[in-house]
């Protein structure tokens, strides 16, 4: 009965994190999620939905950032962070996911956030005025999920970033920590690759952190459509393999 409680408790909580103005952090009852031990607003998306960071593992430890969902046509990726987020317990990492960093482009199957602005070209550095389906916005940092996102990491200010998306396949080896992206690619057994754009990026996340911050950032890419099981049971294991993370029995 405790646990059923608490559970309501922390539901009701989660629930008016969504509200603006309101408490911004909670911490998670034990018998909820297991792995949980905060959940966190990091801010609103153009349509007003929530944008919610887990901390999962052990605080203490300089922390690693998981993000999926940044383009609303790139679904199932997500379901790695949310069965990490759902499994048991974590230990040996501070781990925060970010499941749906677009709620807006989810819900409408859009790669695009509500005002039809591309939020991997968003990001204030090497900005450019982009159209089409790559549109920047009217200027740096000109969309609430993409000041959200820059707040949290500049206030956690984690180790490493990994942001995953679809549907190119392949591992970014292109990145400021060479060594461990390719420790990701053997783990998640996807091949090495460089994402360059077909050129030269402009405004993405990870170009942003990794000129902002001394930890760094890369990219993962899945195909257009990975199995559930791969995404829900393979991919999750493979995750904490490589950040030398793991869940006791």
């Amino acid at each position: 009965m405790m646990v059923r409680v608490h559970g309501l408790v922390l539901g009701l909580l989660v629930a008016l994190l969504a509200l603006p103005g309101t408490a911004h952090a909670v911490t998670a009852a034990p018998g909820d999620r297991p792995a949980v031990v905060e959940v966190r607003t990091i801010g609103h998306s153009v349509k007003g939905r929530p944008i919610r960071a887990w901390r999962l593992g052990e605080p203490g430890k300089r922390p690693i950032v998981l993000v999926s969902t940044m383009h609303g046509n790139e679904p199932h990726t997500r379901r790695i962070l949310e069965s990490l987020r759902d499994g048991r317990a974590i230990r040996g990492v501070d781990l925060w996911v970010v499941p749906t960093y677009n709620p807006d482009g989810l819900a409408t199957g859009s790669r695009r956030n509500a005002r039809g602005v591309d939020l991997n070209r968003n990001f204030p550095h090497r900005w450019k005025d982009l159209d089409g389906s790559y549109e920047s916005g009217r200027r740096p940092a000109s969309e609430p999920e993409t000041r959200a996102m820059m707040a949290f990491l500049d206030e956690i200010a984690p180790k490493r970033v990994i942001s995953f998306h679809q549907p190119l396949h392949g591992v970014d080896t292109d990145t400021k920590d060479a060594g461990f992206a390719r420790r990701l690619a053997r783990a998640l057994r996807l091949p090495r690759t460089t994402l360059d754009c077909g050129g030269l990026c402009h405004g993405t996340m990870t170009m942003w952190f990794n000129h902002r911050f001394d930890g760094s950032a890369l990219t993962v890419e899945y195909g257009a459509r990975p199995s559930r099981h791969r995404m829900s049971v393979q991919a999750p294991r493979q995750v904490l393999d490589a950040l030398r993370a793991r869940r006791p029995r």
